[in-house]
Order: structure tokens, then sequence, then C-alpha cells
């Protein structure tokens, strides 16, 4: 879709920045948006305005899409809490599919609140997460901390690949890869901290249980 996004984009020139706006919050905030390329798009406007192409400085376009990103996620919570369940309960169609939201409720469940930072780099996932969070009550304050933090993350740190990383063919050609890889690097310190959790439990258990065992006669 990008590909065929980016020419559009540039004889747009600065209204692209529009339309890039439209994208994000859809994306984040529209149950309806799971498909959008938002990763390729962010990564390609980095590269349209470190080439000068948007006739827009860097800061103005950053700012514009981190708003829409922290808007939209906004409205996906907002719907979460005002709809509840009966937002999971609809009808499987051409723009919703239960099994992308329930695949977002899993997530979220894993990984708690830090689950909306997270979703930002994984596509789906973040259209649905903060729908999840909404349902799943998740306090006002806290959520919207973590959609800036998250936000900030995923708007500026994609633009800012594309600005200085966009000549790379390989970075160019696998941005989503690229996204998906900061998640995991992210990831690393909580999978290492629920194996050492999971160690310990079992070293506990361990002893438990043979001094539970029952002695065999000789």
């Amino acid at each position: 879709m990008i590909a065929a996004l980016t020419p559009f984009l540039l004889v747009l020139g600065p209204v692209a920045l529009l339309v890039a706006m439209g994208i994000v919050f859809a994306e984040t905030g529209l149950l309806v948006g799971f498909f959008l390329p938002g990763d390729s798009l962010l990564f390609t406007l980095g590269v349209l305005a470190a080439g000068g192409l948007l006739h827009l400085p860097f800061w103005l376009v950053a700012a514009s899409l981190l708003l829409a990103a922290v808007a939209g996620d906004q409205v996906g919570y907002l719907l979460g809490r005002r709809f509840g369940p009966r937002v999971f309960s609809r009808t499987e169609s051409r723009f919703f599919s239960r099994s992308h939201a329930e695949r977002a409720q899993a997530f979220f469940a894993k990984h708690g609140p830090k689950a909306v930072v997270l979703a930002r780099f994984v596509p789906v996932v973040r259209t649905f997460t903060p729908v999840v969070a909404g349902v799943a009550r998740m306090p006002r304050r806290q959520f919207t901390a973590y959609n800036l933090l998250g936000a900030i993350a995923w708007t500026t740190g994609l633009l800012t690949v594309g600005f200085y990383l966009g000549g790379v063919p390989l970075i160019a050609a696998h941005v989503e890869l690229f996204a998906i890889g900061m998640v995991a690097l992210s990831l690393i310190p909580a999978a290492m901290g629920l194996a050492r959790s999971r160690r310990t439990r079992a070293q506990q258990t361990s002893p438990t249980l043979e001094h539970a065992s029952p002695k065999v006669a000789a």
C-alpha cells in the first residue's frame, strides 16, 4: 500500500501531512484502521522530509503526527470505556476482525499497562489495544501517560529513522521488521525478569514436594 501511496504524497506536497495525520489517527483511533500502513508511512515521511520534498520543517511533521497518534489512542480508549464488551461482540465483517481484537486482549493481559507503549510497534495490535485498555477500565491518567510515551517513541522514532537511514536499501525495504525488532529489544528485560521469577518459584516448590513425598520402606 505504501508503494502506491508515496507518489500521491509527493504530488500533495505540504498537504500530505494532513493526509498522514488522518491515516495515523484512523489506524490508532478507529477499529476499521487496522489495515493502514502506519510504520511504513512514518518511515516514508521521514525520508521525504530529509529530501525536502514535503517543504515542511521536520519538527512540524513530528509534532503533527505525534498529536494525531495521541488523539487516536485517546479516542480508542474512550470507545472502550463507553461501549465496553459490546465492541468485541460485533459480528465479523470486512472492516472488523474478532481475532484481531482477541489478539490485542491477549497482548494487554500479558504485558499490562506497558502494552499501551509496546503495541504502538505491533501492526493490528496497536489498533485494538487502546480499546482493550478502555474496556479494562485502566485509569485515565495512567493510560494518557503511557499513550503519550508510546506515541513519542513510535512517531518520532520511525520518523527519525527514515530521516537519517532512509537511503539504506535494506532498512527501507524492511521497516515493519525493524519496528518489530525494536519491540523485541524492549521486551528482553521483561523476559529475563519472568524467567528469574519462574526459576525462583521452581526452586521454592521443589524442596516442598520432596518433603511431602512419602518414604518407601526398604
